[in-house]
């Protein structure tokens, strides 16, 4: 895990966690030990409490109940079982929103959002952030100390816009403070364009829908910043009273855009997301993605601190997973580098908005039948806790990340099926084909480490990325640039040179046009013969030298006919791919496994719905995790003999996986690691 980023707290795993999440204060507190009692027969090792318990720890302002807390802390931990605390600041209680009805959001429309739905805050409100200090600084001064707290998580999945007059006049000083004037702010955006030039900051309004691209950007940039602070705020209060080891996070979301989450991490000791299949059943080629982006957050091992017991309620079909299908993703997430797999949540709640959801317990306090699943599961953390603990993710492929391309994107998306997120799993899902490990990084971050780098759409292209990528090729590095590369500035306004802008001379060539596609088109490359589908670039060799056309449009519109899709340019050291076609999943398998190939990565093949990943102990030593993701029985012929540490047997040649069948694997005594 190269560059990885240094934490005021740094965190070490001393073991593999399974959880849930538990409200004590729903229940009887003589009915505690029985759950309790429940959760050690399960094996669970942390609960998380309190993140949304407002009302129940100040139920008026400045007056504090955090005795039932305590006691349920200490209950737990007589249990072997550590708490993870929440400030519940998602949840402003009625008597706040009654004493301040301006701390509720505004939404798009002018409306107060209604009390009762959590997140309902104007996150910029001096009323919610008084409150917070106030129940945050008393959080700290009475938990802090506790060892039987392990962590703390700030807030709870942030996601709230707010359109209020406070948050306009923020803003407005926002981009005052960035731009410096409203000459340079008018220049950057060009808004001579519909006659959109401020002579003023009280003008500048916050966009409601489609608005002007620069404008979008910043207030995207402003939502950042404004989270950012108010989790500061937390930050600040909580940190001097924690023990050292003692950890912050925040549950971030899958590929949720409300802001940058590489800046919202920046803070936190320890990155968290909550992952929710909801209607279907698990695709591990694309959530290893965000397992691996939560991961690149702080580029450490995560939590996952939220993932569903079966089914949600919140889908428009509930159905459950499947049996054994929930213990085969805790396990593929614990491949990908997660520390910690927490359940939501532990019971149902008679009352509130999610009753139907899926539990480990029922509504009558007895063990759902998924409970048994976590229980075996809780066997297998504890078993192998040891194995595990400390290792992390090593990979020599990066995949660049950037939420500032993503918006652009999105908000003018050119052709309406073009997707980021697609796009992005369309150059991963070859990658997790081939069982690679792989760092989802901020296109701000050092390249330092790896062999290969793909910048999936950098529509947007910043002077630090351009030089970090020139550099890297040079030294020997092998990049793949795409369709929809280096288009804009950091402003979200079109470079005034054609595409690969200020990478030209990096990939050789230029984008002549682009294509919005109606149909798909003919490609043929000098290794496959496939499709293009969305979008399609013509590209014109500016180094005829040394720039090696590598696939060619078909009969198309007239415009791409035999015309450059895809051309490979050696630069330094290195060498760069420019793809400037959207291809098929065949063709794109082809193109991904002959640059591994050229680049001296070595993938392993294996059957379809079997996934191979590793992680690398403390000694160096690596630990395998075969996990089978269908619900068919499946073989896999063993490169060398193995120690399988789940049943604690031998292997040498075939492996037999049942359905959703998990092997976690070392090499035998004797038998080199080298690939």
């Amino acid at each position: 895990m190269p560059n990885s980023k240094q934490s005021n707290n740094p965190v070490s795993a001393t073991r593999l966690h399974l959880g849930a999440a538990y409200y004590p204060e729903h229940w009887p507190e003589e009915r505690w030990p029985e759950d309790i009692r429940l959760m050690k027969e399960a094996a669970l090792t942390v609960v998380r409490m309190a993140e949304f318990a407002w009302s129940t720890m100040e139920p008026m302002a400045g007056k504090f109940n955090f005795d039932w807390l305590e006691r349920a802390v200490d209950l737990l931990a007589a249990s072997g079982i550590a708490s993870v605390l929440g400030t519940p600041t998602a949840a402003p209680p009625a008597w706040l929103v009654q004493e301040s009805p301006d701390l509720l959001a505004v939404d798009e429309n002018g409306r107060r959002v209604q009390f009762g739905n959590r997140c309902h805050y104007c996150v910029n409100s001096p009323e919610l952030h008084a409150a917070t200090r106030r129940l945050v600084k008393a959080m700290a001064k009475r938990f802090g100390p506790n060892p039987h707290v392990i962590g703390w998580q700030i807030d709870n999945e942030y996601n709230r816009v707010c359109y209020c007059e406070r948050c306009q006049q923020l803003f407005q000083q926002y981009l005052q403070e960035k731009f410096g004037s409203l000459e340079a702010l008018n220049a950057r955006w060009t808004t001579r364009y519909w006659s959109q030039t401020y002579s003023a900051w009280e003008q500048i309004p916050i966009p409601i829908g489609y608005h002007h691209p620069g404008l979008m950007l910043e207030f995207k940039h402003f939502i950042t910043e404004s989270y950012r602070k108010f989790q500061r705020l937390q930050l600040d209060i909580l940190r001097p009273h924690l023990k050292p080891g003692v950890w912050t996070t925040h549950n971030l979301m899958n590929w949720y855009d409300g802001y940058d989450h590489y800046i919202m991490t920046e803070d936190l000791d320890l990155a968290s997301w909550d992952w929710y299949v909801a209607t279907g059943h698990h695709d591990y080629l694309s959530s290893g993605a965000v397992h691996d982006m939560t991961r690149g957050f702080k580029r450490r091992n995560f939590w996952l601190i939220e993932t569903q017991p079966g089914n949600v309620n919140w889908a428009s079909l509930n159905n459950t997973l499947n049996k054994g299908e929930a213990r085969a993703m805790a396990w593929h997430a614990v491949a990908h580098g997660a520390d910690a797999v927490c359940y939501w949540q532990w019971r149902s709640a008679l009352g509130g908005q999610e009753q139907y959801h899926g539990t480990l317990v029922d509504q009558s306090g007895q063990p759902r039948l998924f409970y048994e699943e976590a229980q075996q599961l809780g066997r297998e953390f504890s078993a192998l806790s040891d194995l595990l603990a400390g290792s992390e993710v090593k990979a020599r492929v990066a995949m660049l990340n950037c939420y500032d391309s993503r918006w652009s994107i999105q908000w003018q998306r050119h052709h309406g099926d073009f997707d980021y997120v697609a796009h992005f799993n369309n150059y991963y899902r070859p990658l997790a084909a081939r069982n690679l490990n792989v760092d989802v990084i901020s296109a701000d971050e050092p390249l330092d480490g790896y062999k290969l780098v793909i910048a999936p759409s950098l529509l947007i292209l910043k002077e630090k990325s351009v030089t970090q990528l020139k550099e890297f090729v040079r030294r020997g590095g092998y990049l793949v640039l795409t369709l929809r590369t280096g288009m804009k500035d950091e402003f979200n306004a079109l470079l005034p040179v054609r595409q690969p802008g200020p990478l030209a001379e990096l990939a050789g060539l230029e984008v002549e046009d682009y294509y919005a596609l109606l149909n798909p088109i003919p490609i043929k490359g000098n290794l496959f013969d496939g499709t293009a589908k969305l979008w399609a670039e013509r590209l014109k060799v500016l180094d005829a030298k040394l720039t090696i056309p590598a696939a060619r449009y078909g009969a198309a519109n007239g415009w791409l006919d035999g015309e450059v899709a895809i051309a490979v340019h050696p630069f330094g050291k290195g060498m760069v791919y420019y793809v400037g076609a959207y291809l098929d999943e065949a063709s794109q398998q082809v193109l991904i496994d002959h640059i591994l190939t050229t680049a001296g990565i070595h993938g392993m093949k294996t059957p379809a719905g079997i996934e191979v990943r590793t992680r690398q102990s403390r000694a160096g030593e690596e630990i395998y995790f075969v996990i089978n993701h269908v619900r068919t029985e499946q073989t896999f012929r063993l490169p060398w003999p193995a120690r399988e540490h789940l049943n604690q047997q031998e292997i040498i040649g075939e492996l037999k996986l049942p359905p959703y069948g998990v092997a976690i694997l070392t090499r035998a005594a004797g038998v080199s690691s080298a690939p």
